[in-house]
């Protein structure tokens, strides 16, 4: 690359990332980035020693276009996964990870409950103790983050079955 194309690009970058807009949104119009829209309320995680663990609350976005949540990152967790119930062919309930994430709507909220959707903590590199919090970045389909503190709280979970791939039955509980 140039070094005027390079500073060229550069330029570019910063009046993006000052004006907020990314410069991503394909249609020519200046959207907010989504995780500016979107806060938290009553967040809260599930205690696990080893594992998973889920995380609930509910998300509000004030913004005017929805909000995907698709994924998150934890330094507790290998990875966080946006996670649903639904019945599997026997009628049990089944946790599964759910590809196409959860959509805060526009002007409205989404609420993360447990039995319901629900963002999980998977591979957890240390215990979650009741009483601490634990902190991640939810992530969301524009690559924006959103910062999030949950206190960890007892719980057994809501007895259902967790499906890794999304098929078929699953093992343990959460």
């Amino acid at each position: 690359m140039s070094d005027k194309r390079c500073r060229v690009w550069v330029a570019a970058f910063a009046v993006c990332t000052l004006l907020g807009t990314g410069c991503s949104a394909s249609s020519g119009d200046r959207r907010e980035l989504m995780a500016s829209t979107v806060t938290v309320e009553n967040q809260w995680a599930s205690s696990a020693e080893t594992g998973m663990a889920a995380v609930f609350g509910t998300f509000s976005n004030a913004g005017g276009h929805d909000a995907r949540i698709v994924s998150g990152e934890s330094p507790l967790a290998g990875r966080v996964e946006v996670h649903e119930v639904v019945p599997d062919a026997s009628g049990a309930m089944t946790m599964r990870p759910n590809a196409d994430g959860l959509t805060v709507p526009a002007g409205g909220s989404r609420e993360l409950i447990p039995g319901g959707e629900h963002l999980m903590l998977m591979d957890l590199k240390e215990p979650l103790q009741p009483g601490a919090d634990v902190t991640l970045a939810v992530v969301f389909e524009d690559g924006s983050t959103l910062p999030v503190t949950a206190q960890i709280r007892d719980f057994a979970g809501a007895d259902e079955q967790y499906t890794p791939g999304g098929t078929g039955s699953g093992g343990g509980h959460h």
